[in-house]
């Protein structure tokens, strides 16, 4: 399983998981009732109940770059082009925007 912790504006929003299901997003309890939670997408609204795919939310595939900027981290990481998950744990921990992906190493945890 590999997880990802989802940040907006530079707070914790919730997990992105990764298994043998699929993919699973769930805000966290403490954002959802600090003052004035924001989905990180339209097309994840605020809910308690989790979000669960068999392919990477549109949204999170959305956050990992393409074409020239693809092919350099693909090279120099040595990532495989369809593993979404590695892309975006490798890519995305500082986006443009609001949001960002934090790789978690549940093995430290």
């Amino acid at each position: 399983m590999r997880k990802a912790a989802i940040f907006m504006h530079g707070k914790i929003a919730g997990w992105l998981t990764q298994d043998e299901e699929g993919y699973h997003f769930a805000y966290d309890q403490q954002y959802l009732q600090s003052e004035v939670p924001e989905p990180v997408s339209l097309t994840l609204p605020l809910q308690e109940a989790p979000f669960n795919d068999k392919v990477l939310f549109p949204f999170f595939d959305g956050l990992i770059p393409e074409g020239w900027l693809l092919d350099i981290a693909e090279k120099n990481w040595k990532l495989n082009p369809r593993d979404r998950m590695g892309l975006l744990l490798a890519c995305c921990k500082d986006c443009i925007g609001a949001v960002s992906v934090q790789p978690v190493n549940e093995e430290a945890t």
